[in-house]
């Protein structure tokens, strides 16, 4: 049988929209996120960051010294029971722990303390922000992180570091209910938004917080699923949606060409922009789960879920309608103030930040200057910016009642931010020389020097070519530095080249 050969771009660009051509995607995936803690699931006082040195947050229990026994961090079953709340799964009343069987360096003790067959939480549903599906999930569950395996440059050495090993992580694992990859992609960052929002946990991919394993299939359509291929550490949203679809083109290349897909376990290469073998899948006895005799069941009482329920922060769905509700802002405003669609906001910060600021300007402008000016400059929640929540609500309210022009508002924006300082906007707009440009006659002289200096987009416009006036409406926006307003330079223009008729 021909073997049929797809471009990458094309299989993205069918993947972005949700249809392979007689062909059915079906995606599961599988995310690891690291729980806010000072201390690891079951050892002492000993979580860290990523600039320690290597193995030096590391208990006798994270490295398997005999003798050493578990002990459950609250504060981590707490904030898995918050995450459980928030996807409106069932919290179980009791749960258990297994032991997962696998030996690789970074795993001293031989196995991995998770909750496969009984785990803290069962069903719930995610719905996607970019589209109407909701996708279940099949349960979250409670387990302790591995440490790292690196290898040295030029050397056949491998080094250890188990500062991560026994850190809390929260696995959830969905149904597999995507069909494209780019709904995958909806799905980690709704899921990373309301991690952040819950504020148990940071969720950010590049520091290794957020971890996702994708399990893909391809059948024909109206044909029962085909066999399952799961692609493990995917660290980056790009890498998931190109993975996904590279994915997808060999499946559907290996069944054309008349060949069975094998089940197995990838890895995916980004240099290369392709998936390859790791090792045959495993499915449970290869791990040779038992259950963990050094921890009883978790046992969660009807009074612990209550104040669960009960000191639950605002949801982001619930702050969207807020906020649209309150200050009249646009759905999409609101989305990215509320963290949905970009998972800045940390605990809910982001409208914190807003509506502190809303008590100084007006809130639609307000709100227009943090997602569309502030947050591009930051790339990050806004409780991280130098800038005080009254000093951006000035600004945008000079702008709003016309005191300065908004080119004139950028500017000042992009001086608060390189100058942190206490400076209000209306003195920083006086020391650059902002003011608006209200003198009629020295807007007169202006547009006569444009006129002089354009003499050909002059003979343009008394042409019949109305366009060229918007490269005349520039030139004086210019001459200005920003301080003119487009519909006065517009009225100025036209007035003096009517007379020159």
């Amino acid at each position: 049988m021909r073997r049929v050969s797809f471009a990458p771009h094309i299989w993205r660009r069918y993947a972005s929209n949700y249809h392979v051509p007689g062909w059915e995607t079906v995606i599961g995936l599988e995310v690891h996120a690291q729980l806010k803690s000072q201390a690891k699931l079951f050892s002492g006082p000993f979580s860290g960051g990523l600039d320690d040195a290597p193995n030096t947050r590391v208990s006798p229990f994270d490295a398997a010294f005999p003798g050493t026994l578990p002990i459950v961090n609250v504060q981590c079953v707490e904030s898995a029971v918050r995450m459980a709340l928030a996807l409106g799964a069932s919290v179980q009343q009791k749960s258990t722990f297994d032991r997962k069987h696998y030996f690789y360096p970074d795993l001293p003790a031989g196995y991995q303390i998770t909750q496969k067959y009984a785990p803290i939480a069962l069903g719930g549903f995610l719905a996607l922000h970019k589209s109407e599906r909701r996708v279940r999930i099949k349960q979250l569950q409670l387990e302790q992180d591995t440490g790292k395996s690196r290898s040295e440059a030029e050397s056949s050495y491998h080094a250890i570091d188990l500062n991560r090993a026994g850190n809390a992580l929260v696995e959830i694992v969905s149904e597999p209910d995507m069909r494209s990859a780019e709904e995958a992609a909806d799905y980690v960052r709704t899921l990373q938004a309301l991690i952040r929002n819950l504020g148990v946990g940071d969720a950010q991919m590049e520091d290794g917080s957020f971890r996702c394993d994708a399990n893909i299939s391809v059948h024909r359509e109206g044909q029962t699923f085909g066999t399952r291929c799961e692609i493990k550490n995917l660290n980056s949203v790009k890498s998931l949606v190109v993975a996904i679809s590279t994915e997808v083109a060999r499946h559907v290349e290996t069944l054309l060409a008349g060949s069975a897909v094998m089940q197995e376990t990838r890895g995916f290469d980004e240099m290369r922009t392709q998936t390859y073998p790791l090792r045959s899948k495993e499915d449970a006895p290869d791990y040779r789960y038992l259950p963990d005799a050094n921890l009883p069941p978790l046992l969660i009482d009807q009074g612990f879920l209550e104040h669960m329920r009960q000191t639950m922060p605002e949801l982001p769905d619930a702050i969207e309608a807020r906020l649209q509700r309150q200050y009249s802002l646009s759905q999409l405003t609101a989305k990215a103030l509320a963290g949905s669609s970009t998972g800045y906001s940390i605990n809910g910060t982001d409208v914190q930040y807003f509506e502190r600021a809303a008590q100084y300007g007006h809130p639609t402008s307000v709100a227009n200057w943090l997602v569309n000016e502030l947050r591009p400059l930051l790339q990050s929640d806004f409780a991280s910016s130098s800038i005080s929540p009254e000093r951006i609500g000035l600004l945008a309210e000079l702008v709003h009642s016309g005191e300065i022009t908004y080119a004139s508002g950028r500017t000042v924006l992009h001086d608060m931010v390189q100058h942190p300082s206490d400076e209000r906007p209306a003195d920083v707009v006086a020391r650059l020389g902002l003011q608006k440009v209200s003198n009629a006659s020295h807007l007169e002289e202006l547009c006569k020097r444009c006129l002089e200096e354009l003499p050909a987009e002059v003979e343009k416009y008394r042409t019949g070519n109305e366009r060229v006036l918007n490269k005349m409406v520039g030139y004086v926006r210019r001459l200005s530095q920003g301080t003119a307003e487009p519909a006065a330079i517009t009225n100025m223009l036209r007035s003096l080249l009517a007379n020159e008729k």
